[in-house]
């Protein structure tokens, strides 16, 4: 796989979290980075963008030797990276999970307001996959999300925006249970579950959507893959480490460990 995003110096999120998923999932990760973050629990503290040149050169010097069976996405950051990376993807002819990272847990901005067009026009068609949250689905469809039937909405016009399939996240829609739904144009899958109490729940987003990649990587079919994704970040929240005085990371290696 080629991983595409930013660098989370706290390690539970970005480039990190996807290279620990994807390792954990049986598959072998290379990667691009977009940005260097100074990064922990407690929130992003800076963020330095590498220049569009070496983005690229990163992913075709991966392609040209290593290749890849599937591209994911995460933070990009600019209008000219996206389009940087929507050529790499053309490139690249294998199934791209586009994570479209806006915003850091802890609320700070990481894509400006000028990039979401971009986003929408560049990344949302080239994607197999889409895996927005709530707040991320509403920026790029302008429809509300507050609950199932929002997350309906907005996903059936991510599908018409061209995604060919996208998993509308629930974690930012309120209630006692959870529900991701995954829509394609063949219809759609539900996966529910109870909500955790924690707040231990940093780069939750970077490693679903690894996880799914990493499935679609391994030729499984969407639905599957995506259920798997589903049950490895479930578990990983549940045994998360408790690490930092903030958001704090998951825990991407249980599988190594027994069972509590």
């Amino acid at each position: 796989m080629l991983i595409i995003a930013g660098s989370d110096s706290g390690g539970g999120a970005g480039l990190q979290a996807d290279l620990k998923t994807v390792t954990m999932l049986g598959g072998y990760a290379a990667t691009a980075v977009t940005a260097i973050t100074v990064q922990n629990t407690l929130g992003v503290h800076g963020v330095h963008p590498l220049p569009v040149e070496l983005i690229a050169a990163q992913a075709e010097a991966v392609l040209d030797d290593i290749g890849a069976d599937a591209v994911k996405t995460g933070m990009l950051g600019s209008v000219q990276v996206v389009e940087t990376v929507a050529a790499i993807l053309d490139r690249a002819l294998v199934p791209a999970v586009v994570d479209p990272v806006m915003v850091a847990k802890g609320g700070h901005p990481l894509l400006p307001v000028e990039a979401m067009q971009a986003v929408r026009t560049l990344m949302v068609p080239r994607a197999a996959l889409l895996t927005p949250n709530a707040p991320e689905a509403e920026a790029l469809t302008g429809i509300a999300v507050p609950d199932l039937d929002g997350q309906r909405r907005a996903g059936e016009a991510i599908l018409r925006m061209g995604a060919r399939a996208v998993l509308m996240k629930g974690g930012h829609v309120p209630g006692e249970t959870v529900i991701d739904l995954l829509l394609t144009s063949s219809g759609e899958t539900l996966l529910e579950g109870p909500r955790a109490e924690t707040r231990h729940t940093h780069g939750t987003g970077c490693t679903l959507a690894s996880a799914c990649a990493a499935g679609l990587a391994r030729g499984l079919p969407l639905e599957i893959a995506v259920a798997e994704a589903w049950a490895y970040v479930a578990e990983a929240i549940r045994r998360a480490p408790a690490l930092g005085a903030g958001h704090g990371p998951i825990d991407h290696g249980w599988p190594l460990r027994p069972r509590d």
